[in-house]
């Protein structure tokens, strides 16, 4: 069998110097060594989004509906691949950032307000990040001014490290603890029977089709899919530096983000369930792992609140970056994780800040800490499609990508089909909003 050499310089990564390669003689083994290479954005920037507000989110719907909107999830399964599969080909194609692609062709007053956009619906998940870390060590008994702040420090530290990769392999390691909703979701005992049918056969709550249950269902949509989610990939493939070679890995690496991210979340609804079933009074998840103690023992109790801080550490560090990343392509700042403090030092000052005000307003007295965490769900999914119409007309782009890798056919029909379907749920929200009789059923 042929020799196949293999070297770091694989994936791209040329900000390290180029080291000697490795012969391998399996393609097996080359294969496997250069999607291990590739691996990491694609699972990031899809579990991160399982972040605080995501685990509010899911854990409600199965609070106040039990399993009857797992179907929605396995729906948004292949919309949330088609979504990032085109981000990482923009990325590969064009090695820079969302944020710096809009700006270059759509021109200056499209790419501010892309920016504004992103930064706004950034800040305010940012706060629902430390709301949910304030909500559950409180549970913990350890007060939120002592919490808050040192989880702020720790976040500031992990990318404090002057190496892309060594922050990718311990948001990797966080991302991989989620496993353990797959346990807690069997230790509760749910009805597979149930799961399994509420899972593949779409149905409606037996209350019908309510306000709140649009309300959820947009949430759910928001925090699936969410904004920060294009600029995040995208800059993180640039960072990375990877090729076109490595465009299939990264395809496999997004869609098996996808696909734990899915699994993940309705592990989540199945633990709301469970607080269903027990008759338990759903307030947020925290509260919720509390009571579910008398029920489920102290574990199932330590193991939501734990899980519950490490989504939000997962949001945070996501989402900040892809402030940081956004802020410093339109300013032509140096925005590299490969790069130390001294040599970035408004690309990290702006992660810090990002993190730093975020938590501040979280320790304000009486805030309302759950809906504010529903609420920037809703506004993310209302937000959610001006961003992907960015997005599908740079895949349409032939001058950027050129005819290989330009959307075919069908990637714009179903890239249209979300965006109205999305547009359609904001409308409809909107007008509950505004005329709360105007739907009989509502």
């Amino acid at each position: 069998m042929q020799q196949e050499v293999l070297s770091i310089s694989t994936a791209g990564v040329a900000a390290t110097p180029p080291v000697r390669g490795r012969v391998v003689r399996s393609k097996w083994l080359y294969s496997v060594l250069t999607f291990l290479m590739v691996f990491g954005p694609g699972l990031i920037v899809m579990e991160a989004d399982n972040d605080a507000g995501a685990v509010s989110t899911y854990v409600q719907a199965g609070a106040q509906y039990g399993t009857k909107l797992l179907w929605l999830l396995l729906l948004l399964l292949p919309v949330t691949y088609f979504i990032q599969e085109m981000v990482v080909r923009l990325g590969i194609a064009t090695g820079k950032g969302h944020a710096a692609m809009i700006y270059q062709r759509f021109g200056k007053w499209w790419g501010l307000f892309s920016l504004v956009d992103l930064q706004l619906v950034n800040f305010l998940t940012l706060v629902t990040e430390f709301a949910a870390i304030a909500l559950a060590i409180s549970h913990m008994n350890i007060t939120p001014r002592v919490g808050v702040p040192v989880a702020a420090v720790g976040l500031v530290f992990m990318v404090l490290t002057g190496s892309y990769r060594r922050w990718e392999r311990i948001t990797v390691f966080l991302c991989l603890l989620d496993v353990a909703w797959l346990v807690i979701a069997f230790k509760l005992h749910p009805g597979f029977g149930e799961v399994l049918h509420d899972t593949f056969v779409p149905s409606v709550p037996a209350s019908g089709v309510t306000a709140s249950l649009v309300f959820l269902v947009i949430a759910i949509v928001g925090t699936t899919i969410a904004p920060w989610q294009l600029f995040f990939q995208q800059s993180c493939i640039a960072d990375k530096r990877l090729r076109f070679a490595d465009l299939k890995w990264s395809r496999l690496d997004t869609l098996l983000g996808a696909v734990f991210t899915i699994v993940v979340a309705g592990c989540m609804m199945i633990a709301g369930n469970a607080a269903r079933v027990h008759g338990v009074q759903f307030l947020d998840p925290a509260q919720m792992a509390n009571d579910l103690r008398w029920f489920s023992g102290e574990a199932i109790r330590s193991g939501i609140l734990l899980l519950m801080i490490n989504a939000a550490v997962l949001g945070t560090t996501a989402i900040s970056l892809s402030s940081a990343w956004a802020y410093g392509e339109v300013k032509g700042w140096p925005h590299s994780l490969e790069m130390p403090v001294s040599q970035a030092k408004d690309f990290y000052t702006t992660y810090l800040v990002c993190v730093a005000l975020a938590a501040a307003i979280v320790l304000i007295p009486g805030a309302p800490l759950q809906l504010i965490i529903i609420g920037v769900q809703v506004l993310a999914g209302i937000m959610l499609p001006s961003a992907i119409i960015f997005l599908q007309l740079l895949l349409n782009d032939k001058e950027v990508l050129g005819e290989r890798f330009v959307n075919r056919r069908w990637n714009n029909w179903v890239n249209w089909t979300i965006i109205i379907a999305m547009f359609a749920l904001s409308l409809v929200l909107a007008a509950q909003v505004v005329a709360p009789n105007l739907f009989p059923h509502i």
